[in-house]
């Protein structure tokens, strides 16, 4: 008898569940000096992976970084209950911090509004007060086409995720498609909205290939689909009663908009039916996000920079990329607000919101899921960006460092680092693991508006008020 309890003393119990709670097997009996390497075997072998892939491990929303036994002892844990340990995927490939400034190129004669790299990573694309797009040549570093069409400020622009189109839209309303290769319109304006557009967002590749309708958000309270091959509007989305501040149009095939009037609406996309409304909101919605942003924007492209010859084989492979990322669990949607909150939704789980995340103390401004679904993170006027789990909205931590309102943030390809620009002239790169300054990067002049990580994670892209963009390398 005395053996046995020597045993069982020596022994945790243990429960492995992956991010929505769902557990690997059994509780299972580990020794106490089981660490993380361990860990990852075990879970390894349980999910029968051919090709390992790492993990990391957290307990009560904290990282493991010690064996069971001294976490236990550390944290006065009874040996006698069962531990949960959350299991989470890692990225096989990694990153590195962008940490110089590699050019500094002058193009724009007004302030850059937008940056938005190619699917692929190989072009980039930026809009500006100036009324004109500019695509960029990444290997030179020069400017490589001026696309001139627009009569007003360039507020918004968008790639297809098949790289073929890029769509900017403007402050009078009017959209226009460009052609990237050659910097010309593919296309006649697009006219329909009466105020200026908000925000662009095209049709899956997985759902589409070639990609060919978009939708378009306007200050005048409708989202309108356009066809690209018809050239011309084919649905109107009216119903929200004041404008629409964002847009965007899920892996699923339904279209979500955030608006002033406090509500985010569902949309399905062959007849523009109003499917969902979800509401909680005290205020403007700022922003929305969803969990398969990164798959949706990159289509069939990943980090090996592989291309494709046929819209088919692209189409087959973006959906095996869209069903690997998403898994078994539904679509994840979180909006930022005026209110200083946000809400983490499974609109097609239910209407209420999954949880209603607090903190900041100024407006949200911008909010973004990480690659892997695994984070989310909020940028505010309220100088700081904070980092939330993106299964349970739970709050993680808080990065701060900025002295001046945070406008935009973008994550790295591997979801390790992420990237914020602010109102204070510098762009800032923060580590999530540490939840530390990985790198300050000044050397803008002034308020840094816009910012863009690559996709293949090579190079950063960054403009604002002194209309100069510069990329950053690592």
């Amino acid at each position: 008898m005395a053996m046995e309890d020597e045993a069982a003393e020596k022994n945790v119990m243990c429960l492995l569940t992956d991010p929505e709670d769902t557990p690997l097997g059994k509780s299972l009996y580990l020794p106490q000096h089981t660490g993380t390497q361990q860990l990852q075997q075990i879970v390894n072998q349980l999910l029968n992976n051919e090709d390992k892939v790492p993990y990391t491990f957290y307990i009560a929303d904290k990282e493991l970084n010690q064996s069971l036994g001294e976490y236990a002892e550390k944290n006065k844990i009874s040996v006698e209950k069962v531990l949960k340990i959350v299991y989470q995927p890692q990225a096989i490939f990694r990153i590195r911090p962008v940490n110089r400034c590699s050019a500094t190129i002058a193009g724009h004669s007004e302030a850059v509004l937008s940056v938005a790299f190619s699917p692929d990573g190989r072009q980039l694309a930026s809009g500006s007060g100036d009324t004109t797009v500019r695509l960029w040549d990444l290997n030179t570093q020069t400017p490589l086409h001026t696309c001139s069409g627009h009569k007003n400020w360039v507020l918004c622009i968008a790639w297809s995720a098949d790289g073929k189109y890029l769509v900017s839209g403007s402050k009078s309303g009017e959209l226009q498609c460009w052609d990237p290769q050659t910097g010309k319109p593919a296309g006649n304006p697009l006219t329909g909205h009466k105020k200026w557009i908000t925000g662009i967002s095209w049709e899956p590749v997985h759902l589409s290939a070639p990609c060919r309708r978009f939708v378009s958000a306007g200050k005048d309270g409708d989202a309108r689909i356009w066809d690209i091959t018809l050239k011309k509007c084919v649905i109107c989305l009216s119903g929200h009663t004041l404008a629409i501040t964002c847009v965007k149009w899920g892996g699923d095939g339904f279209i979500y908009t955030g608006s002033q009037d406090c509500t985010i609406k569902v949309w399905e996309t062959t007849q523009g039916k109003l499917i969902r409304e979800l509401k909680g909101h005290g205020h403007w919605v700022n922003s929305l996000a969803l969990s398969t942003e990164y798959v949706l924007r990159t289509g069939a492209y990943d980090h090996t920079g592989k291309q494709y010859s046929s819209p088919e084989e692209m189409k087959k492979v973006a959906l095996e990329r869209y069903n690997k990322m998403k898994g078994k669990a539904p679509e994840r949607l979180v909006s930022g607000s005026d209110d200083f909150t946000m809400f983490l939704w499974e609109p097609f789980v239910s209407k209420q919101p999954k949880a209603r995340m607090t903190g900041h103390q100024q407006l949200v401004n911008h909010v973004y899921f990480s690659p892997d679904g695994q984070w989310i993170a909020s940028a505010s006027f309220d100088r700081s960006v904070r980092i939330w789990n993106g299964t349970t909205g739970k709050f993680f931590g808080v990065l701060r460092g900025h002295v001046g309102a945070v406008y935009q943030i973008s994550w790295a390809a591997d979801s390790r680092l992420l990237l914020s620009a602010s109102k204070d002239s510098t762009l800032k790169v923060w580590d999530i693991k540490t939840m530390k300054l990985k790198q300050d990067l000044p050397g803008h002049a002034d308020e840094v508006y816009a910012v863009d990580w690559s996709p293949d994670g090579e190079k950063v892209a960054s403009g604002g008020k002194d209309r100069v963009l510069k990329l950053w390398m690592g």
